[in-house]
C-alpha cells in the first residue's frame, strides 16, 4: 500500500491512542524505508499546507529538481519532497515551496523572570514575555520540554498569536522583553523574525534562548533584530554533541563568534550530565575558548542537570560538580560564572572583576539588590558588561 495512503486510512479511522500509536509505528517503519533517516511524514495526503493554521513560506530553502526542496535554515539541510518533513518537523513543502507549518502558532506562553532564560546582565528584575512553537532541529535526550520540542504541532496544543498581539500582551503585562524560548527558536524562526520587529517599534527588547544550530546567512539577519541570546553550549566534546544532541560542536562555536561579532548580548548556559559531559579537561577547555575568541565577559551558567526525558535512569548533577566546573571558569579568567537549578547562596550573585564585591544578589529568580549604576559598579566603577536600564 502506499505510504500517504496508509498513513490516511489510520488518521480517518475512529481508534483509540493506544492503537493510533501502534498503527503510527508500523506506518513509521515503511516511512523510514522510504525516506531516509531525519526526514519525517507530513499531512499533505490529508490536508493541504495552505488550509492549515500557522502556515507561512519559509524564508531560507532552494528549489531541486523533481520538486523538491532543500531547507538551508539550519546545518541539517533537509532535502524534503511533498508528503515529506524536514527533522525539525515543522516544515513541510508543497508545490515546490517550503512552509513553516508554526508561524504565529504558539504551544506555550508565560510571563518569566529575565534571570528565568537565563539572562542576568539585561535589564535585571524585568519580565520577559515568553513564547514557543513546537519542533525542535537537535534531539537531546535529556529535554525538559520534550512534549513540544520533539513532537510535531499537529500534536500539541496550540493557539494563534499574532505579532501585533504578542507585542500588546507583553506591555499590557509590564514586560521589557519578549523571550523567544521553551523549543528551538530557529525552528519558527519567520515567526522570530516578525515578532522582533515589531516588539522593536513597540519599545520591547527581544530575547532568543536557542541551542545555536543556525546558518550563517539566517543567523546574520536575525542578529540585526535581537538584543540578547542565551545560547545552551550543552559541551564541548564532539562525541557527546553529536550522540546526545544530534549537533555538531563547529556549528555551534560559529553561532556564538557571529552574535558576539553581531554585538547581540550573549550568555552561555552549559548544562552538566553526569558522566556525559562533565569532564573537567572537557570545561577548563571550554572555558578557555569562551575567554579567547568570546572575551572574559560573557556570563556563563553551569546548570544542574535533573532526569528527564531519556535519561530518567542517571542522577542529578551533584553540586561539587557545579562548583568545581565554576572554579575552574574563573581559574581561567571568566568573569562572570553562574551555578543554576540549584539553591546555593551566592551561586547567582555577580562579582565586579575589579573590586571583587557582590554587586548583583540574586537568590533563584529574585534580584535582592543591585549596585550596577549606569553600567558600572558602584563601589569601585569597573564596568559591568551588559544591557542596563
Amino acid at each position: 500500500m502506499d505510504i500517504l495512503a496508509r498513513i490516511e486510512e489510520i488518521w480517518s479511522k475512529r481508534i483509540t491512542r493506544r492503537e493510533f500509536l501502534h498503527e503510527a509505528v508500523r506506518a513509521g517503519a515503511m516511512i523510514a524505508a522510504a525516506s531516509g533517516a531525519g526526514i519525517f511524514p507530513g499531512k499533505a495526503a490529508l490536508a493541504s499546507v495552505k488550509e492549515r493554521r500557522g502556515m507561512r513560506e519559509a524564508l531560507y530553502y532552494e528549489t531541486l529538481p523533481g520538486g523538491k526542496v532543500k531547507c538551508v535554515l539550519c546545518p541539517n539541510n533537509c532535502v524534503m519532497g511533498d508528503g515529506q518533513r524536514g527533522f525539525c518537523r515543522a516544515r513541510e513543502p508543497e508545490n515546490g515551496k517550503l512552509y513553516s507549518l508554526v508561524y504565529e502558532l504558539i504551544c506555550a506562553s508565560h510571563i518569566d523572570p529575565i534571570e528565568k532564560k537565563p539572562v542576568f546582565h539585561m535589564l535585571p528584575g524585568s519580565k520577559a514575555f515568553s513564547i514557543a512553537t513546537a519542533g525542535c532541529n537537535s534531539r537531546c535526550k535529556y529535554c525538559q520540554n520534550w512534549g513540544i520540542s520533539q513532537v510535531p504541532p499537529e500534536d500539541t496544543d496550540n493557539s494563534i498569536l499574532t505579532c501585533s498581539s504578542l507585542v500588546s500582551n507583553a506591555l499590557a503585562a509590564g514586560c521589557d522583553s519578549i523571550a523567544y524560548t521553551y523549543t528551538e527558536p530557529v525552528v519558527f524562526y519567520e515567526y522570530v523574525m516578525d515578532a522582533s520587529r515589531a516588539a522593536r517599534e513597540g519599545g520591547l527588547r527581544n530575547i532568543i534562548v536557542t541551542g545555536g544550530k543556525i546558518c550563517p546567512e539566517p543567523l546574520r539577519a536575525m542578529c540585526g533584530v535581537i538584543d540578547a541570546a542565551n545560547v545552551d553550549l550543552k559541551g564541548f566534546d564532539r562525541e557527546y554533541l553529536r550522540s546526545v544532541c544530534a549537533q555538531e560542536l563547529d556549528d555551534i562555536l560559529a553561532t556564538l563568534k557571529m552574535l558576539r561579532a553581531k554585538g547581540v548580548w550573549l550568555e552561555i548556559t552549559n548544562l552538566l550530565v553526569p558522566g556525559l559531559n562533565d569532564n573537567m579537561a572537557d570545561i577548563r577547555r571550554m572555558a578557555k575558548w569562551i575567554r579567547d575568541e568570546l572575551g572574559p565577559d560573557v556570563p556563563l551558567h553551569f546548570s544542574r542537570f535533573w532526569p528527564q526525558y531519556k535519561l530518567r535512569y542517571l542522577n542529578p548533577t551533584p553540586v561539587d560538580t557545579l562548583r568545581k566546573a565554576r572554579d575552574i571558569a574563573r581559574e581561567e579568567g571568566l568573569f562572570f560564572v553562574y551555578i543554576g537549578n540549584v539553591p546555593d547562596p551566592g551561586a547567582e550573585d555577580t562579582i565586579c572583576p575589579g573590586c571583587g564585591k557582590t554587586v548583583i544578589r540574586r537568590m533563584g529568580y529574585k534580584v535582592l539588590g543591585n549596585d550596577v549604576g549606569s553600567g558600572r559598579c558602584k563601589y569601585c566603577g569597573t564596568s559591568i558588561s551588559g544591557i542596563w536600564k
